[in-house]
């Protein structure tokens, strides 16, 4: 187990990239500029992927249904990309998440974590926007938590962060750390997954850590405009942060953000800390018939 954690999270602009070479190109600056400030954990946002789509012309950046379908053929290739920028700089990376097509034809959106030993896992989103159900998306059906060299990580796309039961399902599983990928249109919507990452870490006593889209990209049918500021969160705890702030960004300021998390004063909160917010969860009226229900698979990926 770690004693601490070095983390990346990015504000990551939607380009209008001019190849999927120059796409590669990106990326590949992206996670070399990242490894280089020390984080063994790179954090890419929700439909990141989309970006791709510019390289392919305006038949497809332009029309909703063909970015969908043409990202989701890029995904292996996409998140092989990245299974070897991870092997390369020694990092693990939460990939821009995309949708990947279903055996009826729909999509889900799905983030893919990957190792430096080549490991892949992968959580599709569990609860759907009002602008992907109006995409005719899929919700996904299984929680997981990844254990890795690193930790045991667990993956709440944007939208899930605002839902407790999920990220307390996940928590049971024992994860240590949640990613939020995020991919908000308004400020709003920013301070939305904000609120709902630093009370899931708040109420599980664990490290929360969000990663926007960020810029115009009025080219595209899907993510037109971006706004957000990464974030580290914890529970706000003497000796750990007062704030719970770890680290967080300049609103729509490409870059990345990092921290260091000190996962074994993490770890003692639950049984020595101010407040024992995981532990006395069951004390909530309905909270155990509630927990008894959710089902989590453990992957390995260590």
């Amino acid at each position: 187990m770690r004693d601490t954690l070095r983390v990346a999270a990015a504000q990551y602009p939607i380009d209008a990239v001019p190849s999927l070479d120059a796409w590669n190109e990106k990326i590949a600056r992206w996670v070399k500029n990242g490894a280089e400030t020390g984080a063994e954990l790179l954090v890419f946002p929700e439909y990141g992927a989309i970006e791709q789509a510019h390289a392919l012309g305006p038949s497809v950046y332009q029309d909703l249904d063909a970015t969908l379908a043409a990202i989701a053929d890029l995904a292996d290739a996409r998140v092989a990309v990245h299974a070897e920028l991870a092997r390369r700089h020694g990092v693990h990376i939460l990939v821009g998440s995309g949708p990947k097509r279903r055996a009826d034809g729909r999509y889900v959106n799905a983030a893919q974590l990957v190792t430096p030993t080549g490991g892949i896992g992968e959580q599709e989103k569990l609860i759907l926007t009002p602008f992907e159900r109006n995409w005719n998306m899929m919700a996904g059906e299984e929680i997981r938590v990844f254990r890795t060299a690193i930790g045991n990580i667990a993956i709440a796309v944007c939208y899930d962060s605002e839902f407790p039961y999920l990220a307390r399902a996940m928590a049971r599983a024992g994860a240590e750390i949640l990613l939020v990928p995020q991919c908000t249109e308004r400020v709003s919507g920013n301070y939305r997954v904000r609120t709902g990452a630093m009370a899931r870490a708040l109420e599980n006593q664990f490290a929360a850590i969000t990663s926007p889209t960020i810029g115009d990209a009025v080219w595209s049918a899907a993510v037109d405009y971006n706004n957000g500021a990464a974030g580290v969160f914890v529970p706000a705890e003497q000796g750990v942060s007062d704030t719970g702030v770890l680290a967080e960004g300049r609103m729509n300021e490409p870059g990345w953000i990092t921290a260091t998390v000190d996962m074994n004063s993490l770890r003692r909160l639950r049984s020595g800390g101010e407040m024992r917010n995981f532990t006395d969860w069951l004390e909530q009226p309905g909270a155990a018939a509630a927990e008894s229900s959710a089902r989590v698979r453990i992957v390995d990926l260590a």
